[in-house]
């Protein structure tokens, strides 16, 4: 993008990031949706605020060879938000892209087979991960925020914090979730976090100022659903959705 198009571009982009703070959008959701802006600009090289219709349906023809539906729709929801609270103008997705409606069920382990997969996981902080989200019934995200003080061992349940839709809620904990936590934490003693990243090695996983990556967790699922020979789409979620 030359100066003169980066000169428009950038207080544009600023009223899209000041308006979705106002309009109470998740951080997810602003990061999604500032990415869709970048990424339009990206490609064609100049501000998104004059697109025709036809260059728009350019983009999304590339977008969906080269990108998952769900990134399509996100986009799709990113650029029409821009028109509609930057720009003030209308602007009618269904006339440029419509993503199909979808509802797949999603692959579910066997209570043996999420077994075998906790067992397989080859780093302690992994498997340890994998029996929290299970036998609790987490989402990624929700796993890998888990703080000290969301633990409440008298009570055996678990504070979950700003969940989907921003809603707090308790879960059970179960004794030998709380057992395993406790001596997981004694490895690290971060004074937040259970889950801290490692990047800096384990001996340094005290002072960590985030969570484990969720790459590295999808990751780490991957490779013991593939130990398990288990010949389906497993990620954590399916976890989840495995917990009884």
């Amino acid at each position: 993008m030359n100066p003169t198009e980066q000169a428009r571009f950038k207080p544009l982009y600023l009223a899209m990031q000041r308006a979705l703070t106002l309009q109470g959008k998740r951080p997810k959701t602003i990061d999604a949706y500032s990415r869709a802006i970048r990424r339009v600009s990206d490609y064609f090289d100049r501000c998104p605020d004059n697109l025709t219709a036809d260059e728009l349906k350019d983009y999304f023809a590339s977008l969906v060879i080269s990108h998952s539906w769900s990134t399509v729709k996100l986009d799709r929801n990113g650029i029409q938000f821009f028109y509609r609270h930057v720009l003030d103008r209308p602007w009618d997705w269904v006339k440029i892209v419509k993503p199909p409606k979808v509802r797949s069920l999603p692959d579910i382990l066997t209570r043996a087979e999420t077994l075998e997969v906790i067992n397989i996981t080859h780093k302690l902080r992994y498997r340890v991960f994998f029996l929290t989200v299970y036998s609790m019934g987490l989402r990624l995200g929700e796993g890998l925020e888990l703080e000290v003080g969301d633990i409440d061992g008298t009570r055996l349940r678990v504070h979950i914090r700003g969940a989907k839709g921003g809603n707090d809620r308790y879960v059970p904990l179960p004794e030998v979730t709380l057992d395993v936590l406790r001596r997981f934490w004694a490895t690290h003693r971060h004074p937040k976090l259970l889950f801290p990243n490692p990047s800096g090695g384990v001996e340094q996983m005290h002072r960590a100022a985030g969570p484990m990556d969720r790459g590295g967790v999808q990751l780490a699922i991957k490779a013991a659903v593939a130990d398990c020979g288990i010949q389906r789409k497993i990620t954590s979620h399916s976890l989840r959705n495995a917990c009884t």
